[in-house]
């Protein structure tokens, strides 16, 4: 009887709901620890376009933080009794941070750009419909940065390649990409109604919704290119 009930203990619906909310929050913690010197500066920040740039460079942290997460939720274990997200989360860095890291920049260099011409629209003299090409283009980089951080994050493959099969999964995977941009239009949502430290905070639930998003593509990948 002992043994069996020793058996059952931790992988219960209850267990399982209490190791996902543990694992959720000891990741957010590792989460915010790691981008947060980035972080600190970009809300000293003024709101201002000629700080773009800057506020690129104090977002640098974040890009391999999110991997990390990523690597973690994905690696997750429900049973009660056998949880380690914090040791998932430094492995998940030491694994994948430099190659997080380049896709992050090639995004944050494309998302400043965009950014800087479309503050400057209206000094630049150009009509103001422009302001919908540059929109979409910011969205199409940021859908493919995040399967391109999923990938990274999940996969070893060098960084062209993850830049190759992250754009090409984009019209392979259209569910995803659908699943991608609403999680997105929340998320921009969150920061409209609140602020920027809401979607920090709100960190590892959004990397959960990310992957739940990605499942698909995750098992294309797994089945069609790493065998």
């Amino acid at each position: 009887m002992s043994t069996s009930v020793e058996q059952r203990f931790g992988t219960g619906t209850l267990s399982q709901g209490a190791a996902m909310i543990y694992t959720l929050l000891a990741v957010e913690l590792a989460l915010l620890i790691t981008a947060a010197p980035g972080l600190v500066l970009l809300v000293l920040l003024e709101p201002d376009a000629s700080n773009l740039p800057l506020a690129a460079l104090c977002a640098l942290p974040a890009g391999p933080a999110l991997s990390a997460a990523i690597y973690a939720i994905h690696h997750r274990r429900l049973d009660l009794t056998d949880l380690r997200p914090g040791f998932a989360f430094w492995r998940g860095y030491r694994l994948n941070a430099r190659g997080a890291l380049a896709i992050w920049v090639m995004w944050l260099v494309w998302v400043t750009i965009l950014g800087m011409n479309l503050a400057g629209l209206g000094a630049s003299g150009l009509p103001g419909w422009w302001a919908g090409p540059l929109v979409l283009v910011g969205t199409g980089a940021t859908l493919w940065m995040l399967n391109a951080l999923v990938i990274t994050s999940l996969f070893e493959f060098r960084t062209r390649d993850v830049v190759r099969l992250s754009a090409y999964l984009m019209i392979r995977c259209p569910g995803v990409t659908v699943s991608n941009l609403c999680l997105l239009i929340a998320a921009a949502a969150g920061v409209w109604l609140w602020s920027e430290a809401a979607l920090a905070l709100a960190g590892s639930l959004l990397v959960l919704m990310l992957l739940g998003n990605a499942r698909n593509l995750i098992a294309i990948v797994r089945e069609e290119y790493t065998r």
